[in-house]
């Protein structure tokens, strides 16, 4: 959810860097939003464009972007070019557009609530809670997701001390456990339910998030029985972990007849389904 932001109807992706405590966001992601233009490819042509102008002019703007991955909507990551809002405000004022002052305001607005979140983090979960029941998530499935965040930070936070590398490593380990509980692994159960470029959790049922929560929470508890360190001893815990899941949802299954694993998610309706 923190990756991915709404501005109208495009979504602007993001990623937040720690160290310097700042938000990037995918250059042609805004671009795309000032231009209200709809195919992706066309926006991505247009900043190529731009920044070819923008370095003939000796503007400081394109030498101040970053090339971060960022997932992109068939679920790959690729390099993207990324701004921070500063540089994101001085390119706006290089796009003729009548979208151009909600953005800056919009951007404004982003970077006071980082300020104010990393004073006080619990207004970011307090947002958080907000956005699920502005797109009409129940309590309850709000308090299985802020549960299942929970307790995939404790087992983050165990593996960044037990000698896992964040990005590739944390994604490895993650997968393993999706695979084990569900017998899907993460970008197959995007398939599924038909999801690109959005946090899965966001779109799963209150029984998915449980048995996720339970497979994550019994894959720490295995590393801290083991003190798994390194990758190879945290494969193990997590397939572990992930297995003790799966037992529990086949048992699930067996007593209910029906799958816990769901094509459903939370995906806006297509507008012309709507108007028919």
């Amino acid at each position: 959810m923190n990756e991915l932001l709404k501005f109208n109807d495009f979504a602007i992706r993001r990623v937040f860097d720690k160290e310097k405590q700042l938000w990037y966001f995918s250059v042609v992601d805004v671009v795309r939003a000032l231009l209200q233009q709809p195919d992706y490819q066309s926006a991505r042509k247009y900043w190529n464009k731009l920044k070819s102008r923008l370095n003939q002019d000796g503007s400081q703007s394109v030498t101040n972007c970053h090339r971060l991955k960022l997932e992109a909507e068939d679920g790959k990551k690729y390099l993207t070019d990324v701004a921070d809002i500063q540089t994101l405000l001085r390119i706006i004022q290089s796009v003729p557009s009548p979208k151009a002052e909600p953005i800056k305001l919009w951007l404004a607005k982003v970077g006071y609530e980082r300020i104010q979140e990393s004073v006080d983090p619990e207004l970011s979960i307090n947002r958080a809670r907000e956005n699920w029941q502005e797109h009409g998530r129940s309590e309850k499935w709000i308090q299985q997701r802020m549960m299942g965040q929970e307790t995939r930070n404790k087992l983050t936070d165990y593996w960044q001390n037990h000698g896992i590398n964040k990005g590739q490593e944390f994604a490895i380990l993650t997968n393993i456990i999706h695979k084990e509980w569900s017998d899907l692994s993460v970008q197959q159960h995007k398939d599924l339910k038909g999801v690109q470029g959005q946090n899965l959790r966001d779109h799963m049922s209150e029984a998915e998030l449980i048995f996720t929560a339970l497979a994550e929470l019994s894959t720490r508890q295995i590393a801290e029985t083991i003190s798994a360190n390194g990758l190879e001893e945290n494969k193990h815990a997590s397939k572990v972990g992930g297995g003790i899941a799966k037992q529990a949802r086949k048992e699930l299954e067996n007593k209910t007849g029906k799958s816990v694993i769901s094509g459903e998610n939370f995906l806006p309706h297509n507008k012309d389904q709507q108007d028919e």
